[in-house]
């Protein structure tokens, strides 16, 4: 697959990852070589084959502006509708923060397909060394962005990476929720959703999360996550509600 090009010059080149050049798994087996080859390359035209058919509703709460091309700064939004996200903004060309795990390489070739940047690490190992990444990323004007609840939940609780990159960043976060009309659901923590051919997908955006300041205790850090999640759950609510609305005109 051809790398997207990017012209944000080499402080981003440094930074970001197509899934391929992320740190190397370690002991892995026949059946995950095979796995790594073919389930990306499935996985991407299904949801380019979905992807096809959907139509797009942008809705906002009131002093939210949607992101536009070319972006730049950190977005977040529950793992749940991460299939429609993937779709809808593969022309942004966002980076995102993924394990090391063989998981994470699943995860990471596939995005690559849809023009996505990756940098390897997480909360739990290797996770200051990725936000360093991400800042970088940022530094060069290039969008960032988290699924707050992943890759494990609980679902709606963001995590305080997205917190902790605004701060060494100095960069507000943005919140976004996709909600298709229709969809199946799947049975996992998540309630991940796999939106049907030719539904609607409204696109809500919630309020921006302004940075904590630099020297900011863990209290207050706390507080900006707390926040964070609230715009995170407005921006969910006010997509149900709008369908919902919607459904009963």
């Amino acid at each position: 697959m051809k790398e997207p090009v990017d012209t944000v010059g080499e402080a981003a080149k440094a930074a970001t990852h197509v899934a391929t050049a992320g740190a190397p798994l370690q002991e892995i087996t026949l059946a995950q070589r095979v796995l790594l080859a073919v389930a990306p390359a499935i996985v991407a035209l299904m949801v380019r084959v979905i992807g096809w058919t959907l139509r797009f509703e942008v809705i906002r709460v009131p002093g939210a502006v949607p992101a536009s091309i070319p972006a730049t700064g950190i977005y977040c939004f529950w793992h749940r509708c991460t299939l429609p996200c993937t779709y809808y903004f593969r022309k942004f060309h966002g980076t995102i923060l993924v394990s090391r795990s063989f998981d994470g390489e699943l995860i990471a070739r596939t995005l690559a397909m849809f023009g996505f940047y990756t940098v390897r690490g997480s909360s739990s190992r290797g996770g200051a060394s990725g936000l360093l990444q991400l800042k970088s990323v940022i530094d060069a004007g290039k969008p960032v962005v988290f699924t707050a609840d992943g890759p494990r939940g609980p679902i709606y609780e963001t995590k305080m990476g997205p917190v902790k990159l605004a701060q060494i960043a100095a960069a507000p976060v943005g919140s976004f929720y996709l909600l298709p009309e229709r969809a199946w659901v799947a049975k996992s923590w998540d309630r991940f959703l796999i939106p049907k051919p030719f539904s609607r997908v409204v696109v809500s955006w919630g309020p921006y999360v302004t940075p904590p300041d630099a020297d900011a205790s863990d209290l207050t850090l706390e507080a900006k996550r707390s926040e964070l999640n609230e715009a995170l759950e407005c921006a969910r609510r006010n997509a149900e509600r709008h369908l919902a609305v919607a459904g009963n005109r």
